[in-house]
């Protein structure tokens, strides 16, 4: 296995490692087996998409952005953010015999043109999905499970390349569940409705401000009742709880990023009770304010 190299990434608070992969110029993808007994790496960013499947490791913790999951026997994780955290974290884990495979690639592997074409539509998709992390269903692992091994032992180049872009389409045929909030990961609103890319764009540039229902329908000449229904149809959510959730991510990143106190970060994001912030926010993050800033600085630790 090549070694690993790293730059450190000043923040406000911490340092979080940025890691120089092994991927060359020359290759399409850096393929790694790893066989162990408990996951070390602290958390970091990369430029390189990853794809990243563990197994044989239940009760380990994932943390992509500001979403912290306890996994199961088997995970497999895309993401495809150069600024997005990540860390596997040991945590209940007890197993002798985790096994990870990591498959690195370049964000240019598949170009623009290749994937405005028709044939790369669902690969274009979850790529652009997997900028918030995107884990896999059960069903989709099991579909690519025998891909991913075979890729592993494939010694000839062109067709390791071959089974690695058949492993990425089986995988963009699922629905894969995306991870990081938008405004924690950075990643700019978009919809295939101008109405709702309107309202969005308006909730993301004045989330601090105080915003109604009403207001937003006639933003984009609309009923309440209407608005409300036409929203929830178009994003699966209702337009107060997308404002929460654009809130919680902006406060989870300054938790992250700054040492503003609390009670700072609450006021800043929109939030004008602390007592309802913190309530708001382990109902949605699992933990309190204060609990997910402790508990994000520990996998920064440095090895």
């Amino acid at each position: 296995m090549n070694t690993y190299e790293f730059n450190i990434m000043n923040t406000h608070v911490n340092k979080i490692i940025h890691e120089i992969t092994p991927l060359s110029l020359r290759d399409c993808f850096y393929i790694v087996e790893r066989h162990k007994t408990e996951f070390t790496y602290p958390i970091h960013t990369h430029k390189d998409f990853e794809l990243n499947y563990v197994e044989k490791a239940s009760g380990v913790k994932r943390i992509v952005g500001d979403n912290t999951q306890v996994i199961g026997d088997y995970d497999l994780v895309l993401i495809t953010s150069s600024e997005l955290e990540h860390v596997w974290e040991q945590s209940d884990c007890d197993s002798k015999q985790i096994r990870e495979i990591t498959i690195q690639f370049s964000p240019d592997l598949i170009s623009e043109d290749m994937l405005n074409k028709n044939q790369f539509d669902s690969i274009a998709s979850m790529l652009k999905r997997a900028r918030h992390g995107l884990t896999f269903p059960m069903e989709a692992i099991m579909k690519v499970y025998n891909l991913i091994n075979s890729l592993v032992m494939e010694k000839e180049g062109f067709y390791s390349f071959l089974k690695f872009l058949t492993i990425l389409y089986e995988l963009s045929q699922y629905e894969g569940k995306m991870l990081a909030s938008s405004s924690f990961a950075k990643v700019q609103p978009s919809s295939d409705s101008r109405r709702i890319l309107k309202i969005q764009t308006y909730l993301e540039m004045h989330y601090r401000e105080t915003i109604r229902e009403d207001e937003m329908a006639a933003m984009v000449n609309m009923a309440k009742v209407s608005f409300c229904r036409f929203f929830k149809q178009r994003t699966s959510t209702t337009m107060m709880d997308y404002l929460i959730k654009i809130r919680l991510g902006h406060a989870a990143r300054l938790l992250v990023d700054t040492t503003n106190s609390i009670t700072e970060v609450c006021f800043d994001c929109g939030f004008n009770n602390l007592s309802n912030f913190n309530r708001i926010f382990k109902k949605y993050k699992g933990v309190s304010p204060k609990d997910f800033r402790e508990n994000y600085r520990k996998t920064k630790k440095l090895i």
